[in-house]
């Protein structure tokens, strides 16, 4: 399968990190959807879409798997599949928990443990973008979700916390560390009175959904849907992040 190999004329509108057919990943940036439904909305799904039309002179649709999903206001690594076969592979390893994913968050305030387990039970609110915690009592019913933090350094904002994800659930990581009273830098709809960076490129400014937070997936690691031997990826952080001075 044709690779995006780096050409003097041709000039990638996103920055590539992994090129490993039929695998794709991609350092997204904060303030765009990872895919929606309003053509007129940009989204990283159309870019890359695009993008591969226009590389390889495609004609009719491109195939993109998308087994997972960035919320707007994160950054980081995202993987894409170029045929069906490799996007029913990478989706049971999801699916399964096999791929690791780990991610760095700014906090407003330290956690009161400096590393841990944060356990909740998270219900999606009805037409709503957001998620809430819930007891579990008759009546609030919740899918449970689990993650693991170590604090490893801090920024003039607040903390850094380094996140391992052990389930994936709709704004896991944001209304998790939300709930224990540690919101994450900038997530105004989780209650930070912060704000980060400014908003990507076809964002709003007006729309504090395109503006971005202190979250950014670090590092995706998984089995190579062909090969079967352990890809690993690590995507820079956005320059709009602060210096951070680590403990160790």
């Amino acid at each position: 399968m044709e690779q995006l190999r780096a050409d003097p004329a041709f000039s990638l509108p996103f920055e590539l990190l992994l090129d490993d057919p039929p695998v794709l990943v991609v350092n997204k940036p904060a303030g765009l959807l990872t895919l929606g439904a309003k053509p007129e909305v940009p989204t990283l799904e159309r870019l890359v879409k695009e993008t591969l039309k226009e590389r390889f002179g495609k004609s009719g649709n491109v195939y993109l798997g998308i087994p997972h999903r960035l919320d707007r206001p994160v950054s980081g690594a995202i993987l894409f599949t170029r045929n069906s076969k490799a996007a029913a592979r990478m989706a049971e390893q999801f699916h399964e928990r096999q791929v690791r994913k780990v991610y760095l968050a700014i906090l407003e305030k330290a956690p009161e443990e400096s590393s841990g387990v944060l356990e909740h039970l998270l219900r999606k609110v009805p037409d709503q973008a957001r998620v809430e915690v819930v007891s579990g009592s008759a009546g609030e019913e919740g899918k449970p979700a689990r993650l693991r933090y170590s604090t490893i350094g801090r920024t003039e904002l607040g903390p850094v916390v380094e996140i391992e994800l052990e389930t994936g659930r709709m704004h896991q990581i944001r209304v998790q560390f939300s709930a224990i009273g540690c919101p994450v830098v900038g997530d105004r709809q989780y209650g930070a009175a912060t704000t980060l960076g400014t908003t990507s490129e076809g964002a709003e400014e007006a729309d504090e959904r395109g503006m971005p937070i202190g979250l950014h997936a670090r590092l995706l690691s998984f089995k190579h849907p062909v090969r079967y031997d352990e890809v690993s990826v690590t995507a820079p952080l956005p320059d709009y992040w602060p210096e951070i001075e680590f403990t160790n």
